[in-house]
């Protein structure tokens, strides 16, 4: 695929997330993810205070680990679900900064400015590989010495793996949604710069979705 295919593909793919959210307030739940509930007790362990939390979404995750004391700053790139978390957080008592970002840029926060990255299944979206490794070095300047970067998704042993359409770069689209399924090769390659200190492998939904959780350190 060529870079101008790459962006508009993502640029289609922001548009019907968007609808999604709004049409769909409570899409995910509002129990937090069993990756949000690992994340919290290994960040506790590791003495994680400042937490910036990439594709959002409607905060089923930000809510659970803003409660568990951390300091969060959520992202997303659907307005909608900012806006989403914003409000809800207030109902709720919580403070939880909220930011519009599109990860295939510049994260707008200075350099050492996180303890943690936590990311629930952003990564396995419409990013090609080349966008990926940009933006783990953009955590890895945002994170502080030794901070932890944990992040999901979905894996080549996947159901839909190989099935729908074909985009490239282990890329298949269904329903309208792209998924990138992760190798084993591609987890070793966006660990440059980290040191991968646990692999999970885990089931979510009836499919089953098959994902990956990778914690890995800042070296």
């Amino acid at each position: 695929m060529s870079d101008e295919l790459d962006e508009s593909i993502l640029d289609g793919q922001q548009g019907h997330w968007e609808s999604m959210l709004s049409d769909n307030p409570d899409m995910f739940g509002l129990e937090p993810s069993e990756a949000a509930v690992a994340a919290a007790a290994q960040f506790r362990s590791a003495d994680v205070v400042t937490v910036v939390e990439l594709g959002a979404g409607q905060g089923r995750d930000s809510f659970y680990l803003s409660g568990e004391g951390f300091d969060l700053t959520a992202t997303d790139y659907s307005q909608s679900g900012i806006d989403a978390i914003a409000d809800r957080a207030g109902e709720r008592g919580l403070s939880i900064s909220c930011a519009r970002c599109d990860v295939r840029g510049t994260l707008p926060f200075p350099e050492a400015s996180f303890d943690a990255c936590y990311s629930h299944m952003l990564f396995c979206m419409a990013l090609t590989t080349p966008q990926l490794e940009a933006l783990v070095l953009e955590i890895r300047r945002v994170l502080k010495a030794g901070g932890l970067l944990t992040y999901t998704a979905r894996t080549t042993d996947d159901a839909h793996f190989g099935s729908g359409i074909d985009r490239g770069d282990d890329m298949f689209e269904h329903g309208g949604f792209i998924v990138h399924f992760f190798s084993p090769e591609l987890i070793e390659e966006l660990s440059e710069g980290f040191e991968i200190i646990e692999l999970l492998h885990f089931e979510e939904a009836g499919l089953p979705r098959r994902l990956v959780s990778v914690t890995m350190r800042k070296a």
